[in-house]
């Protein structure tokens, strides 16, 4: 089974590029930027969104907090990720936890591609709890793709063991954009729907397991390096001001919403009359429709430049209106100082972006304003002003 998800940038361009420098974290924009392909980039790749679509806990069960680390300040970067292991001894990798996706995979030492080479890979001969399954993976993201097999082993998140997790182990990764990216792998967070080859997801066997306190997870996105986490079977009132609104899942796959509308200096200029969005940890951006994205830009004051990025004055900034995300008659602003970031050379960008569908990302840029609560047991999102 090959699906779309979105993760937080398109894939860097595979024609015309032969091999770009190895700087590991070396921010994605200003790699395209230095060898002239940020145009080509945003004309030929937008966030793409594919169609795919209660527990009693004994004593014992636990809340589980796993740190993020955020070193990558760039919109066009995957920013926040964490460590977890595999195998017996353990072996370490680091991951986005991502709720716009649902398999967990790493590298493998068999994959040659050069993205595992700059990457820690899984060596199965070296866990004594590995299992192979002899089932073939294959994934397509909106940044790129993995090949591989389909094996098992513990797997420990946080304080949680998970044991007999199925999880992807690559043998290629083509393309570029892995190769510059921080991460090892993935973590999905999104619903089994989403998982390709029916594969359950980490969460859901932690639930079966009985190893969390709730059925849910919830997320906090600081804008420094250290900070961040994903809490596992709590809500930490810590991270966030205010009472938690309630949203109810739309559509069992993504984590996705309904939304009534998108105001700027009071007027309504996108999702008129409604649309749907998904809370995707895995975007750096907030994406939408072209002609949505476009009438945010135009009323931001945002124009574009030679590289397809939107630029505002960065004196400006303190200035600009707010854009405000409706979403069950609840207003949720989202400021400029949030949606603007300063690149390396100084210039403000807006970090608002297209999509090639109809469905609204409500990646980073939101989460870190609003603390973030997947809520399956009632299949609910919760959003709280963030800290």
């Amino acid at each position: 089974m090959r699906f779309l998800v979105l993760l937080c940038a398109a894939a860097v361009l595979s024609q015309g590029v032969t091999k770009l420098p190895l700087e590991r974290g070396k921010k994605l924009r200003k790699v395209l930027r230095e060898k002239g392909l940020l145009h080509r980039f945003f004309q030929r790749h937008r966030y793409d969104i594919g169609t795919k679509f209660p527990h009693a806990f004994p004593n014992g069960t636990e809340v589980a907090t796993e740190p993020l680390l955020n070193t990558l300040l760039n919109t066009l970067d995957m920013e926040y990720y964490g460590t977890i292991s595999i195998g017996t001894p353990p072996q370490d990798f680091t991951v986005v936890f991502d709720t716009g996706s649902s398999n967990l995979w790493v590298p493998s030492i068999s994959c040659t591609s050069l993205a595992c080479q700059n990457h820690q890979m899984f060596n199965p001969s070296q866990s004594s709890t590995y299992k192979s399954t002899g089932q073939n993976l294959s994934i397509q993201y909106g940044t790129g793709d993995m090949e591989g097999i389909v094996g098992s082993d513990t797997v420990t998140v946080a304080s949680l063991v998970d044991t007999n997790q199925l999880f992807g182990l690559s043998t290629a990764e083509p393309g570029q954009f892995f190769v510059h990216v921080k991460f090892d792998g993935i973590l999905g967070l999104g619903y089994p729907n989403l998982a390709a080859d029916g594969i359950m997801p980490v969460f859901d066997n932690l639930v079966n397991e009985s190893l969390l306190e709730e059925n849910l997870f919830s997320v906090y996105l600081s804008c420094e390096t250290t900070g961040s986490v994903v809490i596992f079977g709590g809500i930490d009132e810590s991270y966030f001001t205010g009472s938690i609104n309630w949203i109810s899942v739309s559509y069992q796959g993504y984590w996705q919403i309904s939304m009534d509308s998108i105001i700027v200096n009071s007027q309504e200029i996108a999702c008129s009359g409604g649309c749907q969005a998904i809370v995707d940890t895995g975007t750096s951006l907030v994406a939408g429709p072209p002609s949505s994205i476009s009438n945010i830009q135009s009323a931001v004051g945002a124009r574009q430049d030679t590289y397809g990025e939107y630029n505002v004055n960065c004196s400006s900034v303190s200035a600009m209106p707010d854009v405000i995300f409706v979403i069950d008659g609840v207003q949720y602003p989202v400021p400029a100082f949030a949606y603007v970031e300063q690149n390396d050379q100084g210039l403000c960008i807006s970090s608002f972006q297209n999509t090639s569908g109809d469905l609204w990302i409500l990646g980073d840029v939101f989460i870190r304003v609003y603390y973030s609560i997947f809520d399956r047991a009632n299949n609910r999102v919760g959003l709280a002003k963030a800290i």
